[in-house]
């Protein structure tokens, strides 16, 4: 029989650090792992010597195989000021790791990824005495979409079930907790659908193992159309997740701050949670790189917090532990976002937000 969830202890922890200040969130990990140039052979370790497949390319299985590197990207993070990392777990699901032929070991992924981000957070806790760290646990929106057809010809065509999406996220979700993370971070949505699968997945492990943890959610709004790649506005997104009861709400990805801002506006105006804001480092240019020095990233989200639209902020593709450490220290002493009272009322939604008096 399910037991009652009763709330984890970084609950109370991560409502402190909230209440106190604006929280920092650690930055991309894949531009940092390109910076140590690795090779299939570093990708493969002597685990995977044989593997018939290529795996250069699947950062997330580098928690097993150079769990090194990914505990010194975590340490960095934490160095430059992040109170928050992310596990390297954003494809450790059946589905994403399909591409690479390793649904087998998604369960031992995401707890090495766990373990190398616990053991930074450790580390840096220790060396400032009363500071306190902490582990998200990283849950991307899958390379499979339930809200679109991948086959033009073919618009009715699913290539994943909901059964099956939330399958592959009940296995992450528990592993995940199992592992000791101190929330759980759905992030870089662009299906609202994937996004009600994981949380339904969230909530069903939540029963499962009597505890609820801290629910972060974050979208991407793809461009300047305001919306999601399955067609909602910021408002009608709220709208679909807000039953969740979410720690709190956010953009990340796609856009660079300053093309981001009109949406945490509407984000800060109606949302009854924190809200999150962790955008790239600009658009990227020609050759895939992005071109936002720390000063201009730091600059924007101070903006952000200066007119009060903030709880957290961070940085998504293209940032670096200086861009972390810049963005830091320009939103070090200003006062979080007051979280607004919004009066009873139906709010509904498709594409659009439908709002009823």
């Amino acid at each position: 029989m399910p037991s009652t969830p009763v709330e984890s202890p970084s609950y109370a922890a991560l409502r402190q650090l909230f209440a106190e200040r604006i929280a920092v969130l650690d930055g991309a990990m894949g531009s940092m792992v390109q910076t140590y140039l690795l090779t299939e052979a570093d990708f493969r370790s002597a685990r995977f010597a044989d593997f018939p497949h290529d795996l250069k390319g699947n950062n997330d299985l580098l928690c097993l195989t150079k769990p090194e590197v990914i505990e010194e990207i975590h340490a960095a993070y934490f160095a430059a000021g992040a109170d928050i990392v992310e596990t390297n777990t954003f494809s450790t699901t059946t589905i994403g790791q399909a591409d690479y032929h390793l649904e087998s070991i998604v369960t031992e992924l995401n707890h090495a990824a766990v373990g190398c981000a616990r053991r930074a957070a450790v580390k840096a806790e220790a060396a400032t005495p009363g500071r306190k760290c902490f582990v998200a646990g990283a849950i991307g929106p899958l390379n499979r979409t339930l809200s679109m057809s991948p086959d033009v010809n073919r618009p009715d065509y699913r290539a994943v079930t909901w059964a099956q999406v939330v399958e592959a996220y009940t296995e992450q979700v528990r592993a995940l907790i199992d592992a000791g993370v101190d929330a759980l971070l759905v992030e870089t949505i662009f299906d609202t659908l994937n996004a009600k699968a994981a949380i339904f997945a969230i909530e069903g492990v939540f029963e499962e193992k009597g505890v609820r943890l801290p629910v972060m959610i974050s979208v991407t709004i793809t461009d300047a159309s305001g919306r999601t790649l399955s067609g909602q506005t910021t408002e009608a997104f709220y709208h679909s997740i807000s039953h969740a009861n979410p720690f709190s709400v956010g953009i990340n990805c796609a856009l660079g701050g300053r093309a981001m801002r009109p949406y945490i506006e509407e984000l800060s105006r109606i949302a009854e949670c924190h809200v999150t804001c962790y955008p790239n480092a600009g658009l990227p240019n020609a050759f895939g790189g992005y071109d936002e020095s720390p000063a201009d990233m730091a600059a924007i989200q101070r903006e952000f917090a200066e007119a009060g639209l903030v709880n957290m902020v961070g940085g998504c593709c293209g940032s670096t532990p200086p861009h972390i450490a810049a963005i830091a220290k320009a939103v070090r002493g200003l006062k979080p976002r007051a979280r607004p009272e919004r009066a009873p009322a139906l709010r509904l939604s498709g594409l659009e937000p439908l709002n009823a008096a």
